[in-house]
């Protein structure tokens, strides 16, 4: 890894703004000082001081973020807002990525990290990581519907879910209106939404609580994030080890 990659990951700046301190003779490499931020550096090998003072190296970042509305979930959109451009730019310097998506009308947990294995693991669908959302439904969402969740139903487009729960929270008869949370284990696009057009019905407002094990912090306002705490990592890491 080069050098400047290494300062950059660890909190020094961006790689153009780590060059001055190199340039300083203010960074040194085991018992070397580093001349040029092209020097190769071995985390798992190399010692690297700033000021005499040993810099610890994170490879790896992991964020727990509330999407709001409006934000889509991408590294880069020409037209919308992206959920990376909430990031601070000493996270967005380990170039993270959204783990999955949220629709650009869907607010809710995202996790964002820059761990591509932890990301392919929550990802795929031989792990059957379950998502829970809360949504408001135009129309009375009846047992009937849940069996039909329960059972798993088809799309539209002929498309076969796998079995979700569903659980009727509120119904306002007068509104036309139902108050629901659901639980699906795969996550094909637009999928809640198409759920329930499949059964007739609108999803209105739609919110992710929770992926796998990791549930929405609720103090985290839309917009915000915070990185997963060593419990919220440990619970991630059974995921991985499941086969």
């Amino acid at each position: 890894m080069r050098l400047d990659k290494f300062l950059a990951h660890t909190g020094f700046g961006t790689r153009k703004s780590v060059k001055s301190i190199i340039k300083a003779k203010q960074v040194r490499i085991n018992d070397k000082i580093a001349k040029d931020g092209k020097e190769q550096v071995k985390p798992e090998v190399d010692q690297v001081f700033v000021l005499d003072e040993k810099v610890h190296y994170q490879e790896f970042i992991y964020l727990m973020l509330h999407k709001p509305q409006g934000v889509v979930s991408a590294t880069i959109d020409n037209v919308h807002p992206t959920v990376i451009s909430l990031l601070g730019p000493n996270e967005q310097l380990f170039d993270p990525f959204p783990v999955g998506r949220l629709d650009k009308d869907t607010e809710g947990l995202l996790l964002v990290t820059n761990d591509g294995t932890l990301a392919h693991n929550l990802l795929s669908p031989k792990k059957h990581v379950a998502k829970c959302y809360q949504a408001t439904i135009q129309g009375i969402v009846t047992k009937e519907d849940q069996v039909e969740f329960e059972k798993g139903l088809t799309l539209n487009d002929g498309f076969l879910c796998q079995p979700a729960e569903l659980d009727i929270l509120e119904v306002d008869e007068s509104q036309q209106i139902s108050q629901i949370q659901v639980t699906i284990h795969e996550g094909k696009f637009h999928q809640v939404k198409r759920m329930f057009e499949a059964v007739d019905k609108k999803v209105t407002y739609l919110k992710r609580l929770s992926m796998g094990p990791i549930r929405l912090d609720e103090r985290l306002d839309l917009g915000e994030y915070r990185a997963l705490t060593e419990a919220e990592m440990d619970l991630l890491q059974g995921i991985q080890k499941d086969n």
